[in-house]
């Protein structure tokens, strides 16, 4: 299906009853939280196992292997903080 618009907290992102993946998520903090805090994320892809750190709205995942995401993880950060790990390699592209 491609790229998707952001959702607000309690949305569904992506696709319901369609038998879709995701391969891909961008996150962005937004408000007061936006000013004080990075959001840091990654994704386990299968076959590419643990993917780097991206951050703020950065994508974490990839695209064009059609290759699902498989768990994520979040972690909040404090503005300009040090990444909770390596942020080598986040999103791979075909």
């Amino acid at each position: 299906i491609g790229g998707q618009n952001y959702v607000s907290a309690d949305s569904v992102s992506g696709t319901v009853g369609k038998n879709k993946h995701m391969e891909a998520i961008a996150i962005q903090l937004t408000g007061e939280i936006k000013n004080k805090f990075d959001v840091y994320f990654r994704v386990h892809s299968s076959d590419f196992g643990w993917l780097g750190w991206a951050k703020n709205v950065e994508s974490a995942g990839s695209e064009g292997y059609g290759k699902q995401m498989e768990s994520i993880e979040i972690r909040l950060v404090k503005k300009g903080g040090q990444a909770p790990g390596s942020t080598a390699k986040a999103f791979v592209k075909k």
